[in-house]
């Protein structure tokens, strides 16, 4: 019965005309805050406000880490839902956020779903960043790569993504892995690093001695 509760408010919270189709989100997120940004992302769609509820959303998650009293008054579950709600329906005017940006914020509020902000916050800019054709990749290795072999690597990770899309690359050290390279691009993971095959081939002997 929740769940069903659930479903009804994002739908209401998506579209005016209950009737009316969801616009699907370019990538598929699980979860309560997976639907909240999802619905979220498809009001903001047919209001051509995607790009001013992104920044809405990074402004307030940024408040939430240098504002205190803000996150205090959101995280708090003693204050009653209707006070919260108020609340954030005044704050939403004052700093003049968009309105599929205070529905959002009222409908956690009146849901008793606020502690989720931050994680709702964070699933809207991944499927932004789909919407935008990035696709995040993240390297691992023993030790940093020069400008030079960067760009080298961004030319052969390209060729495993689509024209349209764009590699959005974070480089990581990690001297544990020894040398070669570990690969996390979208949802795939490659471990080629010399760590990874000394565990192998040590796993190998050792069942056949």
């Amino acid at each position: 019965m929740a769940s069903q509760k659930l479903s009804l408010a994002i739908r209401n919270f998506s579209t005016s005309n209950a009737s009316a189709q969801l616009i699907k989100a370019p990538i598929q997120i699980f979860g309560i805050e997976g639907r909240y940004a999802s619905a979220l992302y498809s009001a903001a769609t047919k209001q051509k406000s995607l790009e001013g509820v992104e920044k809405d959303l990074i402004k307030l998650q940024s408040a939430l880490k240098t504002d205190d009293k803000l996150r205090e008054f959101v995280m708090n579950p003693t204050i009653k839902r209707a006070l919260k709600s108020d609340a954030l329906k005044a704050v939403a005017q004052k700093i003049s956020l968009k309105q599929e940006s205070a529905n959002l914020l009222t409908l956690l509020a009146e849901n008793g779903r606020l502690k989720k902000l931050d994680t709702v916050i964070n699933a809207f800019k991944q499927i932004m960043s789909a919407h935008r054709g990035e696709v995040s990749c993240e390297v691992t290795t023993a030790r940093d790569l020069d400008a030079d072999q960067k760009q080298k690597l961004l030319g052969v990770l390209k060729s495993f993504v689509k024209s349209n899309q764009s590699i959005m690359l974070a480089t990581k050290v990690d001297p544990t892995i020894i040398g070669g390279m570990i690969v996390s691009i979208g949802d795939k993971y490659v471990d080629m690093s010399v760590a990874s095959k000394i565990k192998k081939y040590s796993e190998l002997i050792s069942t056949t001695v």
